[in-house]
C-alpha cells in the first residue's frame, strides 16, 4: 500500500443527504471540504494576485498541464523550483492532466491510440504527442500537490460502443500513469471516472479505478452539455462507488446550484473557470441572483453591488462604477468583478459547510435557490 501525500479526514456527515464535512491534508497544509478551487490555467488565476486569492479564502488552486507544458515548459518550471515557487503560491496546487484540452485539439479520432494522443499545438500548429507517462512526467516537473491521471473525456452523448472502448482505455492509461509516477512522497495522483451518461460504464470505470491505489478519485465528463438533471443522476449512482476515506472531486463544475447539488451527493472538491470567465463579460453572482452589470439600469446606481457581500469590491465600489469600468473595457473592472465572483463561490462553500454541520443542507439549498432565482420560470444556469 502506497503512503499517500494527500489524505482525507471525514469530520461529519449530514443526517439527511450524502454531504460530507471533512479535511484534505496536503504537503502545503490542511484545508476544509467541501471546497471550490479557482482555476489558474497558466499559473495565474486571471487578474488575481496570490495575496488576493488568500484574502478571499481560496485554499487549493488549479493549473493546466497542457498549457504549462507548451509555454513556458515544464522543465523551465522545474528549474525555477517547481510551480509553487514559480508563481509564488505556498498553498496547494492541483494540475489537470491536459486531457480535456488535448481532445478539443484532436482533428481525427484515429489520432487517439492505445499509446496516447497525437494533436497540434494550438499556438503554432506543431505536432505534439501526449501519453499517460508523458502527462505524469510533466506534472512531476510542475510539482503540484495533486496530479490527475491522463484520460479521455468523451462527449456526454457519444454512442455507447465508443464510450465503452474509451472507458476501458482510460483504465489502462490510469494503470500506466500509476506506474510512471515518481514523487509519491510529495505528490498525490487521482484517478478519473468516465463513462458519459451510461450507468454500467460509470460503474465499470469506478470499479476499475478503485481497484488501483490512487490518492483520490475524480468524476469527469460532466458539465459538458448534459442537463442539470442528467448530471445529478450520474452523481447519484457514481459517487457512492468511490471510497469514503479518500477525497472525491467533481471536475469543471462551478454554477452555484450545481455545487450545492454535488455536495448533497457526496462530492468534496470542485473547480471551474466560470467565475472569472463570466466576470470578464460583466456577469456577476450575487445573493439576489445573476447580475449583468453592463445593463443600462446600473449606470446611475450608486449602491453597492451586493448588499450582503463583504468582499473588497462590494465594500468599496458602486454598481455605477463597475458598469462604467466594464463598458469602458478597463482591466480594473475585470479584476473587481473576478474578485467578487470568486469570493462569492468560496464563501458559498463556507456556508455549505456550516449547513452540513447543522444538518440543514436541504433547507439551505431551498432558501438559496429561491433567493438566487433558480425557481423562477426560464431561470439562468448561473
Amino acid at each position: 500500500m502506497t503512503e499517500h501525500a494527500i489524505k482525507y479526514r471525514l469530520i461529519k456527515k449530514d443526517k439527511h443527504t450524502g454531504a460530507r464535512l471533512g479535511e484534505i491534508i496536503t504537503p502545503h497544509g490542511t484545508w476544509p471540504t467541501p471546497m471550490f478551487m479557482p482555476v489558474g490555467t497558466q499559473a495565474t488565476v486571471k487578474t488575481m494576485s496570490p495575496e488576493e486569492l488568500k484574502a478571499i479564502g481560496s485554499e487549493i488552486i488549479l493549473a493546466n498541464t497542457y498549457h504549462l507544458w507548451i509555454r513556458p515548459g515544464d522543465e523551465l518550471i522545474a528549474e525555477a523550483g517547481g510551480l509553487h515557487t514559480f508563481m509564488n503560491w505556498d498553498q496547494p496546487i492541483l494540475t489537470d492532466s491536459g486531457g480535456f484540452q488535448v481532445y478539443s485539439l484532436v482533428e481525427n479520432k484515429k489520432n487517439i491510440t492505445e499509446e496516447g494522443v497525437k494533436f497540434k499545438n494550438h499556438l503554432n500548429g506543431a505536432p505534439l504527442f501526449l501519453s499517460p507517462e508523458k502527462a505524469i512526467a510533466i506534472q512531476n516537473n510542475l510539482g503540484s500537490d495533486i496530479m490527475m491521471s491522463f484520460d479521455e473525456c468523451p462527449q456526454f452523448y457519444q454512442p455507447y460502443d465508443y464510450v465503452k472502448a474509451s472507458v476501458e482505455r482510460t483504465s489502462r492509461w490510469a494503470e500506466r500513469g500509476l506506474k510512471a509516477h515518481k514523487r509519491w512522497e510529495d505528490q498525490g495522483l487521482f484517478g478519473i471516472v468516465q463513462g458519459a451518461g451510461y450507468r454500467d460504464l460509470r460503474e465499470q470505470s469506478a470499479r476499475d479505478l478503485t481497484s488501483m491505489d490512487f490518492s483520490g478519485y475524480s468524476i469527469g465528463g460532466l458539465a459538458v452539455g448534459e442537463t442539470h438533471a442528467e448530471m445529478n443522476a450520474v452523481l447519484d449512482y457514481t459517487t457512492p462507488l468511490l471510497p469514503e476515506d479518500k477525497p472525491r472531486y467533481l471536475m469543471g463544475v462551478g454554477a452555484p446550484d450545481s455545487l450545492i447539488d454535488g455536495v448533497i451527493r457526496g462530492i468534496d472538491m470542485f473547480d471551474c473557470v466560470l467565475p472569472t470567465r463570466i466576470a470578464r463579460n460583466g456577469t456577476l453572482m450575487t445573493s439576489f441572483g445573476r447580475c449583468n452589470i453592463r445593463n443600462a439600469k446600473y449606470a446611475h446606481d450608486f449602491t453597492k453591488l451586493d448588499p450582503e457581500c463583504e468582499c473588497y469590491t462590494c465594500q468599496n465600489y458602486t454598481r455605477a462604477y463597475l458598469h462604467h469600468l466594464i463598458k469602458a473595457d478597463e482591466t480594473f473592472g475585470l479584476r473587481l468583478c473576478s474578485y467578487h465572483n470568486l469570493y462569492f463561490l468560496v464563501h458559498l462553500m463556507a456556508r455549505v459547510r456550516q449547513a452540513i454541520m447543522a444538518d440543514n443542507l436541504l433547507e439551505f439549498r431551498e432558501d438559496f435557490c429561491e433567493k438566487y432565482g433558480y425557481n423562477q420560470p426560464n431561470a439562468k444556469d448561473f
